[in-house]
């Protein structure tokens, strides 16, 4: 199991789960606003979410974004300020140089404190959305440079919240989305314009998921039984025993990505859609850890339990945990980290009395259902967003940092061991002094915990300790586990005995209870399963399946008479299980069979066997077919009779004596030379490889020096400069408009316009000035002198010098050589910021009023006679 097949209970802690406003982060950087423009344009304008966007910023310069972005959409934008409310139907934008968190429904800024060029923006405010809203949380991740938002839309999908992706193929810059994507976080990839009403579909409306009544099987299963059928069929693995609460809420996550309306017709997608199978099993596994989680059960256990556990054995001694459903690790790692600390402690203690070499260890088992977090939590490293966890000092001693993250230390590492296993299924690990088992039995039926408690009290020493989490008890079973502190969820092992019955070793997958109680008819083909595996123990020859490497990956039958687990650390490998006399005849027959593809048989082996000997004929059987098995070898053992004792004399009982030393003579000199025969290869290969990696190396070396000082720094430059530009062309796009708008306008005034900068240059005119001078548009720059016009207006250069100086406009009435007249109004030109740069000179036609003017005159001395 992982550590949490959801997000828990601590999801209605959370703001979201109280009805407040459901919260949308946006993250994009480099051709980010393009794809803005497309979401925005598209979302509601009734829309009742929230959405807040964080963007790559110069944060040197000024962000116009808000501004852009209000022309997208109806909703309300605004920048963000610092404590604001978060508000339904409303965009709020990250300003520059800023970090961003959401808090209680409310946004926060701080100053960042990465350097510039290794700022993660987008996950610093999607790992506070992840915490404040939980399930609630919805992250959408647009076109941009780089892999920022990654981690924090693993922190949204581990909160059980909806992770929304753009389609890489219609962002400008693909490697945000891609790596998204790639890490397997994405529940929807589409365009942004579909992405705007995917997510504000509702998610907690209307699903119709009921949990099943029991009792019915077959076809006539309600679909949540048969959802959980189909699990167990595709993997092996049974979540009947979940509780229906948990399963609910995952499958309605999945028909909400699927946009599939009710349980039946998603149960019968199931059906046709193996992939969505896949898919709903990884949603049944989502794992909340973290480093350090409930930090008082941690210093409990380093401060008071840990120094308990060392005292008891002053000579030193070697301790055993089991971590299950350890998901991506932390959990693991930080009891590893704790021990350490508390082992350092201990032998600081003025009142520890530990002998002079007692030497303290612990071996740390941890398992979990899903391989792909087994993988992760083997290669211990983590981003840095756990810094916040795991504190300074403690990221000093058990830390390596590196540009992708914190890895730990060696020392840490080797005190854990991670394999693959099913709770419920597989048996347990024993002999333990310590299991952890936090937030994981909170989503199992009470029948299921009262199969595991028995387990747990089996696998623990006398009182070892289990560690449960903050919402689990051990309810009906409190004659097994006594508490420690029961505020901290840890108890004692009691030295009780639980009832047969109860202690239940698991060996296949449970049987859901039937409703009533009363025991299901086993069908036809449980009674041939079990015969033949009855069969299988009892007739059939022990075998196993191992690949190349000997590696055991299936075992047939009781192999225990031919191999036997190897004292020190796991190791489930043919060469390392072989018993005596088996081992050195199995050496590179493995390799051998596969190389030349034929079946090996060597036979009268004896092994030794708990201090006496029996006789084994080994098979060693390449596989080709089928293609699953390919590349793999089946190992068969067969015990064979020893030749019975005849009465010999004493020279023929030398001779059979030496015949047999010179069998076993020859073996081993046959596993001597296929041995050297391949180590000889492996080191060539080695050799050759290695030269090529040092040449290589050397090369990579100096240029790796050279590339990661500037890096960061150039992607971060490039994303800036991007989204800069991105502005500009919005502005440039705006000030083509105001041009046209402004040409428009002054054409339509007919009246003739000249603009001259400082020198009496022509700086612009409008087309009707072309009326009355003679202009082109290679004109413009040349002095007002050089001009040719139609005007009879010699001091128009020396006017406009005058209103340059003196600031005060001029107006005259001035006629053309046609006999035109204009009123010629010369002002000076101030700019935006209050400057004077030049003058502005306006003609406009009063011929007609002078015409009416003269008119007037004439007429003027009759108006004067007496009637």
């Amino acid at each position: 199991m992982s550590t949490e097949p959801e997000h828990g209970t601590a999801a209605s802690a959370h703001p979201a789960s109280a009805g407040a406003v459901r919260v949308v982060g946006i993250g994009c950087s480099a051709g980010g606003l393009e794809a803005l423009d497309a979401f925005f344009t598209h979302v509601p304008a009734d829309s009742k979410l929230a959405y807040v966007v964080v963007q790559h910023l110069d944060p040197t310069h000024a962000s116009r974004l808000p501004e852009l972005l209000q022309r997208m959409t109806a909703l309300h934008v605004a920048e963000v300020l610092d404590g604001v409310l978060v508000q339904p139907g409303c965009v709020y934008v990250i300003p520059p140089n800023k970090d961003l968190a959401l808090r209680s429904g409310h946004l926060h800024l701080s100053a960042p404190t990465a350097p510039r060029g290794l700022r993660l923006a987008v996950d610093f405010f999607l790992n506070s959305l992840a915490l404040d809203q939980g399930e609630q949380a919805t992250a959408v991740l647009l076109s941009g440079m780089g892999s920022d938002g990654v981690q924090g839309l693993r922190a949204i999908h581990l909160a059980g919240g909806l992770v929304a992706v753009q389609d890489p193929a219609s962002a400008q810059s693909d490697s945000m989305p891609a790596s998204a994507i790639a890490a397997g976080v994405a529940d929807i990839v589409a365009r942004p314009e579909d992405l705007a009403h995917r997510i504000s579909e509702p998610r907690d409306e209307g699903s119709g998921v009921v949990p099943d009544a029991p009792g019915r099987t077959g076809t006539n299963q309600p679909p949540l039984a048969r959802i959980t059928s189909l699990l167990r069929e595709r993997g092996g693995n049974d979540f009947s025993l979940y509780k229906p609460s948990t399963l609910v809420r995952r499958i309605e996550r999945r028909m909400a990505v699927q946009g599939i309306p009710s349980i039946a017709e998603y149960a019968g997608h199931l059906r046709e859609n193996p992939n969505e199978l896949d898919l709903l099993f990884k949603e049944m596994l989502i794992g909340v850890t973290q480093f350090f989680r409930d930090p008082v059960v941690w210093e409990t256990l380093r401060t008071e339990l840990f120094p308990e556990l060392l005292a008891r054995h002053p000579q030193g001694h070697h301790f055993r945990a089991w971590v299950p459903a350890c998901s991506t690790g932390e959990e693991a790692y930080t009891l590893a980290m704790v021990f350490s600390e508390a082992v350092a402690a201990f032998a600081r203690a003025p009142q520890a009395q530990p002998a002079p070499h007692a030497r303290y260890t612990l071996q740390v088992y941890a398992t979990d259902l899903d391989p792909d977090a087994i993988d992760k939590a083997r290669k211990g490293l983590y981003p840095k967003s756990i810094a916040a966890d795991v504190g300074p000092e403690r990221l000093v001693r058990h830390f390596l940092e590196d540009e992708t993250g914190y890895r730990l230390t060696k020392a840490v590492r080797d005190r854990v061991i991670f394999a693959p296993q099913n709770i419920i299924q597989d048996p347990p690990f024993t002999k333990l002094d310590l299991l952890s088992c936090r937030n994981l039995l909170i989503y199992f039926r009470p029948e299921l915990q009262a199969k595991l408690f028995p387990l747990f009290h089996y696998a623990l020493n006398r009182d070892g300790l289990l560690l449960l989490g903050s919402a689990e008890t051990v309810g009906n079973f409190s004659y097994l586990f006594a508490p420690v502190k029961s505020q901290d969820h840890c108890f004692r092992r009691l030295d009780a005995t639980p009832l047969p019955r109860q202690l239940l070793f698991p060996a296949t997958a449970p049987v859901p209870p039937a409703g009533d109680g009363a025991a299901l008819p086993a069908p036809a083909e449980t009674l041939g399963d079990l015969t033949d595996q009855l069969l299988l123990q009892g007739h059939a020859p022990a075998a196993v399946l191992v690949n190349a490497d000997g590696d055991i990956l299936y075992i047939s039958g009781r192999t225990g008479r031919y191999l036997e687990p190897a004292a020190g650390k796991v190791n489930i490998n043919l060469y390392a299980m072989a018993r005596a006399g088996l081992a050195e005849a199995l050496v590179g027959v493995v390799n051998k069979a596969l190389r030349d593809m034929q079946s090996i048989t060597l036979r009268g082996l004896k092994v030794g066997i708990n201090g006496g000997t029996t006789v084994v004929d080994v098979t060693v059987q390449p596989l080709d077919q089928p293609g699953l098995l390919q590349g793999r070898v089946l190992v068969v053992f067969q015990s064979v009779a020893a030749p019975p004792a005849k009465r010999r004399s004493r020279k023929s009982a030398a001779s059979a004596a030496t015949d047999g030393l010179s069998n076993d003579l020859q073996q081993a000199r046959d596993a001597l030379r296929t041995l050297q025969e391949n180590s000889q290869s492996a080191l060539e290969e080695l050799k050759s490889t290695n030269e090529e990696l040092q040449s290589t190396n050397e090369e990579l070396q100096s240029t790796n020096e050279e590339l990661t000082t500037s890096r960061e720094e150039m992607q971060s430059m490039n994303e800036e400069m991007q989204t800069v530009n991105a502005e500009l062309q919005a502005r440039v796009k705006d000030f083509t408009w105001e041009r046209n708008d402004m040409n428009n306008l002054l054409n339509s005034t007919e009246i003739a316009t000249i603009f001259l900068d400082g020198e009496m240059k022509l700086r612009r005119y409008t087309t009707l000035a072309t009326q009355l001078f003679k202009l082109i548009p290679g004109d413009i720059g040349r002095p007002l002198s050089d001009l040719v016009t139609e005007l009879d207006y010699p001091q128009l250069k020396a006017d406009a010098h005058e209103v340059l100086r003196t600031l005060v406009f001029c107006e005259k009435q001035v006629c053309t050589r046609k006999g035109r007249w204009f009123r010629v109004r010369t002002m000076p030109y101030r700019t935006q910021d209050n400057v004077i740069d030049g003058v502005v000179s306006t003609f406009v036609n009063i011929t007609e009023t002078k015409a009416l003017e003269a008119e007037l005159r004439l007429l003027a001395p009759h108006a004067k006679r007496p009637t």
